[in-house]
């Protein structure tokens, strides 16, 4: 089975951006932003939860991906263009929408397991595990380090922010690369999130689409359950793909966990999903946007959650 990053190559290698260095390699810890900056390409809802005084401090985000390799993409979060690594992008970008949490580092090159923190966890899979149609997952013998992703969301141990794909086809169905089992071995669990991408944040006045790139829910009711999406501002910085799509909403796990400070990552995993809006998208549709884009500002707004 091959294993690649799920993103949206030809695109982001056409265009020229940027990113300051992310952190340290893999298996590192990088440090919070000292002073964090709300960015263009940011929902408004990231620095209306800062004030509130939520940052994700007491929150572990680790992100599984290619720090190591020599393959780079260009971008620019807001701070500066550059080519980086596609792991120091996902990096960067999760560390400026919840700059208080911790972050760490697990490279794609080394497949043990990953490893857990004391606390809350958010594990951010920006790449796909592919393999030809017709297999049956249950059956394969997936690495350690998806093992352990698999495992960690069916136990409720982590909450799993998971890349949709970028071959514009259901979840579990065949794309360019064949089917990316990872995604069918995650449906069902307690705390996956499968993250697709809008074009833009969406607003009542404004509402988004879907981008055209972008893997959807399809008529799998279990998958529309666990399927939110995102704005992924690619004219502003440069990066397309579902890639740029799950550190976000890993983003928002940590900031809502570091409200809801007893919450496990199953709770705050669904919260993010049962307060996900269908009004701020274009032609809503529960099998192209499950259950709809994510919305920070509802998921932290209640005194508690279940």
């Amino acid at each position: 089975m091959n294993t690649r990053p799920a993103l949206f190559l030809p695109l982001l290698l056409a265009i020229s951006a940027g990113l300051a260095q992310a952190g340290k390699a893999a298996g590192g810890t990088t440090a919070s932003l000292a002073t964090p900056t709300a960015q263009a390409w940011m929902h408004t809802d990231v620095g209306a939860a800062w004030s509130q005084g939520y940052k994700g401090q007491g929150i572990t985000v680790k992100l599984v991906d290619d720090f190591s390799s020599t393959s780079t993409y260009s971008g620019n979060l807001g701070d500066g263009s550059a080519n980086k690594r596609h792991g120091e992008w996902t990096l960067k970008e999760a560390s400026m929408i919840a700059p208080s949490a911790t972050f760490k580092t697990h490279d794609l090159s080394n497949t043990s397991s990953v490893g857990l923190s004391r606390g809350l966890n958010v594990l951010n899979a920006s790449y796909g595990s592919y393999g030809p149609a017709g297999l049956n997952a249950s059956t394969l013998v997936f690495t350690p380090r998806d093992s352990s992703i698999i495992g960690y969301a069916s136990s409720g141990s982590a909450v799993v922010s998971k890349a949709a794909g970028n071959d514009g086809v259901p979840i579990g169905s065949a794309g360019t690369m064949g089917v990316d089992y990872l995604n069918v071995a995650l449906r069902g669990t307690a705390s996956a999130i499968y993250v697709g991408a809008l074009s833009n944040n969406g607003s009542t006045i404004a509402p988004a689409n879907l981008a055209s790139y972008s893997n959807t829910a399809g008529t799998d009711t279990v998958v529309q359950n666990r399927f939110l999406v995102v704005g992924v501002e690619a004219g502003q910085t440069g990066l397309y793909g579902t890639s740029f799509a799950a550190p976000v909403v890993s983003g928002y796990a940590a900031i809502v966990g570091s409200k809801f400070t007893r919450a496990t990552a199953t709770q705050i995993s669904n919260q993010l999903l049962n307060t996900a809006r269908q009004d701020t998208i274009s032609n809503y549709s529960a099998t192209l946007h499950g259950r709809g884009e994510a919305s920070l500002s509802r998921a932290l707004a209640p005194l508690s959650i279940k």
